[in-house]
C-alpha cells in the first residue's frame, strides 16, 4: 500500500506517541455505555485475561504472546475481558467552508486538521476494543461508514478520510435522515466543524438533546483569530459565492469584536446542550484538543477550554 494512502499516514509520528495517554471514556455512567461502566463482558483488549486466540493481520504486536510462539511456533494473542464497548461516531463537517486553510499554510485546512483528529479518535477506539464509525456531511447529504470495530474497519475508515474532499453547503434536514438511523441513544459523538452553519449546531443539539453525548471541536484558521489584513481586501464565501471588499485595518477592530462575540454564544449555547465544546485553532498543537477531550483532567472534572 502507498505511503500516502497507508492506514497510519494521517497522523503524525510524534502525535501518535502521545496518544497512549489518552483514553475514550463515556462522561455519563448512568445512561453511557461506555468503557469500564457496564458489567456485561466481552472480549478485547481490557486487563482481566480470557482466552487466546490466532493472530491477525492487524493485531498489535505487543497482544501476542511470544512465549507461546517460542513453544508452539505459531502466532496467539491474548484476548481479555472488558466491559462494554463505546460507540464513538465522527461527524466531520466537509462543506465548502472547510478547505480553507492559513494563507502561511495553504495544505493545512480545516477539513486537513478534521480527518487528523478522526484518525486519532479512531485510533484511540481501536485500542480501547471500541466501535467506531465516521458521518461525513457535505453538499451532497450524509455519507457514513457504519459503526465496527477492529483494524480492517479502521483501515477502510481512514482510507474514507483520505479521500474525503470539502464541497456544497449544509444539506437539508430531510437529507441528514440516514445519520439518526445508525447513530444510536447513548453513543458518543464528536463533531468536527468550523461552527458557521446554524444548521449544523442545531443538529449537534438535537443530537445532545436526544441523549447522544456530544463531543464538539470548532476549527478555526489564525487569521479568523488574527485578522491580519492590511489594505484593500476581497473575502469570497465558499459556500454562498457571497464577496465582501473592504480595507482590512479599517474593519479589524470590529471583525475581532464580533467574531469573539459569535465564538462566545456559540459556547454558551453547546454548554446549555451539555456538549462538551472547544475550538482549535489551525496553527496551535495538534494534540490540544485530544488532550482537553480525552486526557486525564477531562476526565476529573475540570473543563475544557
Amino acid at each position: 500500500m502507498p505511503a500516502a494512502t497507508h492506514p497510519e499516514s494521517l497522523i503524525p509520528a510524534d502525535l501518535r506517541a502521545r496518544l497512549k495517554d489518552l483514553r475514550l471514556v463515556a462522561r455519563h455512567p448512568s445512561t453511557a455505555r461506555g468503557f469500564g461502566l457496564q458489567s456485561s463482558r466481552n472480549r478485547g483488549t481490557g486487563m482481566e485475561f480470557a482466552q487466546y486466540r490466532a493472530y491477525e493481520p492487524g493485531d498489535e504486536p505487543r497482544l501476542i504472546d511470544w512465549k507461546l510462539l517460542a513453544r508452539s511456533d505459531r502466532y496467539y494473542v491474548r484476548e481479555a475481558e472488558r466491559d462494554s464497548p463505546l460507540t464513538v461516531w465522527l461527524l466531520i463537517d466537509a462543506t465548502a467552508s472547510m478547505a480553507q486553510a492559513d494563507r502561511a499554510r495553504p495544505g493545512w485546512s480545516r477539513l486537513s486538521a478534521a480527518k487528523v483528529f478522526a484518525a486519532c479518535v479512531i485510533e484511540l477506539a481501536l485500542r480501547q476494543g471500541d466501535r467506531f464509525g465516521i458521518a461525513m456531511v457535505d453538499g451532497d447529504g450524509v455519507r457514513l461508514i457504519p459503526a465496527g470495530s477492529g483494524a480492517r474497519h479502521r483501515d477502510r475508515c481512514v482510507l474514507e478520510l483520505l479521500r474525503m474532499r470539502a464541497h456544497g453547503a449544509w444539506p437539508s434536514e430531510a437529507r441528514l435522515a440516514l445519520l439518526w438511523q445508525h447513530v444510536g441513544a447513548d453513543a458518543m459523538l464528536l463533531m468536527l466543524s468550523d461552527g458557521f452553519d446554524p444548521a449544523c449546531i442545531d443538529l449537534a443539539e438535537r443530537l445532545a438533546a436526544a441523549r447522544r453525548e456530544v463531543l464538539s471541536v470548532q476549527i478555526l484558521t489564525s487569521e479568523e483569530r488574527d485578522f491580519p489584513f492590511r489594505g484593500g481586501f476581497v473575502f469570497h464565501d465558499a459556500e454562498t459565492g457571497a464577496e465582501l471588499r473592504c480595507d482590512g485595518e479599517a474593519v479589524r477592530a470590529q471583525f475581532l469584536a464580533r467574531f469573539d462575540a459569535a465564538r462566545a454564544e456559540l459556547a454558551a449555547r453547546m454548554a446549555t446542550s451539555g456538549i462538551r465544546h472547544l475550538a482549535y485553532v489551525l496553527d496551535e498543537p495538534l494534540e490540544l484538543p485530544l488532550q482537553r477531550l480525552f486526557g486525564r483532567t477531562s476526565r476529573t472534572g475540570a473543563p475544557s477550554r
